[in-house]
């Protein structure tokens, strides 16, 4: 599979989908001015992605988010329910900084529409 690296902006997030490495990471800010557009490619290769792997460790290091980004985000986790319902051993990591309650929150949120394990770490 292709790798997906693109470097984040002020408006847009970092995103890594690196299946050689094991690395797949959105991290920074995500309120792209056409949030379905941006997002277009990600959920696309993870379409492909499903059934590949045997394990998938997908980390979330965002700072903010907007409410166009939110539904985007929760596509994505769809598609990594889809990933471990197809056998990989998945798990979701979302960082938040200490002391950024909304954050941690909006993590705790997007656990429990989906069935995936859910770590929570501190950056």
């Amino acid at each position: 599979m292709d790798i997906i690296k693109l470097e984040g902006t002020e408006d847009t997030p970092r995103i890594v989908l690196n299946p050689v490495a094991g690395i797949f990471e959105i991290s920074g800010r995500s309120l792209p001015e056409d949030c379905a557009e941006f997002y277009r490619p990600i959920l696309a290769w993870l379409d492909k992605f499903i059934g590949v792997p045997s394990k998938c460790e997908f980390e979330f290091k965002l700072e903010y988010f907007n409410t166009a980004s939110s539904k985007l985000i929760l596509d994505i986790l769809s598609r990594l329910e889809l990933i471990k319902d197809a056998g990989a051993d998945t798990k979701i990591i979302w960082y938040h900084r200490e002391d950024d309650e909304d954050m941690e929150e909006a993590g705790q949120e997007f656990s429990e529409l989906v069935e995936i394990p859910f770590e929570y770490r501190l950056y």
